[in-house]
């Protein structure tokens, strides 16, 4: 819901909640004030236009301070009459935040605050919905760990027992059956390549002696 007010000759577009500068009034911050002159009121079902003000529609104002405009400067001067004048004006304005927009037996302040205690209600059901999720889990979790706990130990028992007489025994033969095979293939004792290294160096033919000219 939103309402067009007009206070010091000029027009305000406001909402719940919304914070306005206007022309400064003769009122204290802290006070309450109420805005007589309503020229529109909306909602999103109707809009009605007052013709000038809307009857029986009330704005309410909360004054937060009494504040000024930023400064502007004002600059006159005649054309070959040397006159010049320069004026500062900062204009006096009054803060508000607006409380309340009733009309028509609708109050948008009692509308929010009914909206917040509903949204306040859903989180708080949310969190205890939220609460309980994580109880139940974390309840699942510890019974399935207590019933795994006795298959785990068993099966650690089972891994860590000793082996028996027949596998060690059969263990021990098998390495010294493998120690003992002597190696076979293509591999030569250091004795056998002694000789053949020998033999190859007798068949070397002597390398040729080149001619010299004494020789010619």
């Amino acid at each position: 819901m939103y309402a067009v007010i007009e206070t010091g000759g000029k027009q305000y577009r406001v909402e719940l909640g919304n914070e306005i500068e206007v022309e400064r009034l003769d009122v204290e911050a802290g006070n309450t004030i109420r805005l007589e002159r309503v020229l529109l009121v909306s909602d999103a079902d109707d809009t009605t236009i007052g013709r000038p003000v809307v009857e029986g529609a009330r704005v309410s104002a909360d004054v937060l301070r009494q504040d000024r405009g930023e400064k502007l400067i004002v600059f006159k001067y005649g054309p070959k009459t040397r006159r010049r004048v320069k004026k500062g004006h900062r204009q006096e304005l009054t803060v508000l935040r607006i409380a309340d927009i009733a009309f028509g037996g609708r109050s948008a302040a009692k509308e929010y605050a009914a909206q917040a205690a509903e949204r306040e209600a859903a989180r708080k059901a949310a969190a205890e919905e939220a609460a309980k999720k994580a109880a139940a889990d974390k309840a699942l979790a510890a019974k399935l760990a207590a019933e795994a706990a006795p298959a785990e130990a068993a099966g650690t028992k089972a891994t860590t027992g000793t082996p028996s007489r027949r596998g060690k025994a059969a263990t021990t033969t098998t390495g010294k059956a493998a120690a003992e095979k002597k190696p076979t293939g293509t591999g030569r004792t250091a004795a056998s390549r002694t000789q053949a290294g020998e033999a190859g160096a007798a068949r070397k033919p002597a390398p040729r002696k080149r001619p010299t000219k004494k020789d010619e």
